[in-house]
């Protein structure tokens, strides 16, 4: 483990594990979820609020800050940490996933990456070596692997030749990275659904060896049955004396499965861009709140919910906000999926403390086959 940076599992429950990563900013309860701060920022959220959800760490994302403010800028002006007011741990992820989804305006090669950026068409390169010179200036406590992920489905022949590629460009991520005491670099397995790539692509990393490893390539349109019968295997793949990450998770049942197959932590935009579009994720499943069905209800979105949404405000005042696109709606709901997100996590550590996972997942998915409350 890099200097600094611990991890410690403190129980099991089955597969599932809770414990903590030790870093100089803080500690991270696992399983832990992260917001994710795209641009320096959780949208709709102060970082004061953000904290007050539960979170102990935030994701920041390297494509859009290399592009706008810029790495160098944000270095300039005290790195990431002090650019946003968050002083606790930021992972970055490393721009590869980000850099898949410009298909059309990208050119792949053995070096790295060649695109376009969508903001101005401004010409870039982004290699193994610059994602990591780039996670340095932004001063992120947790730095990721460059890598490329395919995007499903593909033929067996392409993403076994991505994954080689992604672990020719993890030793050159191992080699850029160096030794930087109190700062941590995670691989990312790749492989698709094949049980075979991911064995060989886990062994590669393995043998570089990283400070946490992440399960890449997933989440990107295989659907739920598919990922969970990789993680059915390949999350044993990965030592289990070090963080094990999905990348880009998810749901609430997506995250309760990833956790009860061995998954320590867990981002997604969902919960966040989810609050801006007038959604609602409750123990009860997903609300949407520009029904008419909320507009005369005095009742709370969650009775059993402590965030301001809830104990300040009724269904009909969401109902109106949201159908009037005013700010508050945006934030009070952004507020309440985080909150909730948290509450969920805090709950599944509890139970695999408590060696009681099995019941608790039995009433995390019969209340929401239950349904939202009857309305009024």
């Amino acid at each position: 483990m890099a200097v600094g940076f611990g991890f410690s599992v403190n129980a099991t429950d089955g597969r599932a594990r809770s414990g903590v990563i030790a870093t100089p900013r803080g500690e991270i309860r696992t399983p832990a979820f992260m917001p994710v701060g795209t641009a320096a920022t959780v949208k709709a959220m102060l970082p004061d609020s953000v904290q007050a959800t539960g979170a102990d760490i935030l994701l920041g994302n390297t494509y859009h800050l290399m592009l706008r403010p810029t790495a160098e800028r944000i270095a300039a002006l005290g790195g990431l940490h002090r650019f946003m007011n968050w002083d606790r741990p930021i992972l970055t992820d490393s721009g590869g996933f980000q850099v898949m989804s410009l298909a059309s305006l990208r050119k792949l090669t053995e070096e790295g990456v060649r695109f376009s950026s969508h903001i101005d068409g401004s010409k870039h390169l982004l290699t193994p070596e610059r994602s990591m010179e780039i996670q340095r200036l932004l001063g992120s406590d947790i730095v990721m692997a460059f890598d490329e992920c395919p995007a499903l489905p593909a033929t067996e022949e392409a993403v076994a030749k991505s994954m080689r590629l992604s672990m020719r460009w993890a030793q050159r991520s191992r080699d850029a990275f160096g030794e930087r005491p109190g700062h941590a670099l995670f691989g990312i397995m790749q492989g698709g659904v094949s049980p075979e790539l991911r064995a060989e692509s886990a062994a590669a990393l393995t043998a570089i060896g990283f400070d946490g490893y992440a399960l890449g390539g997933l989440a990107v349109g295989e659907g739920q049955d598919a990922m969970f019968g990789v993680l059915d295997y390949a999350t044993d793949m990965l030592p289990a004396d070090k963080p094990r990450y999905l990348m880009g998770v998810g749901k609430p049942d997506d995250i309760v499965g990833a956790v009860q197959r061995g998954v320590d932590m867990m981002d997604c935009v969902l919960p966040s861009r989810s609050g801006r579009t007038g959604q609602a994720w409750t123990p009860r499943g997903q609300i949407n709140l520009r029904n008419a069905r909320h507009r005369d209800d005095p009742r709370p979105l969650d009775e059993g919910c402590a965030c301001p949404a809830c104990t300040g405000y009724s269904r009909a005042y969401l109902h109106h906000v949201v159908k009037a696109d005013e700010i508050i709606a945006s934030m009070l709901l952004t507020w309440h999926n985080l909150h909730y997100y948290q509450v969920l996590m805090q709950g599944l550590r509890d139970a695999i403390a408590g060696a009681r996972l099995d019941a608790f997942v039995a009433g995390f998915h019969a209340m929401r086959a239950d349904g939202d409350i009857a309305p009024l």
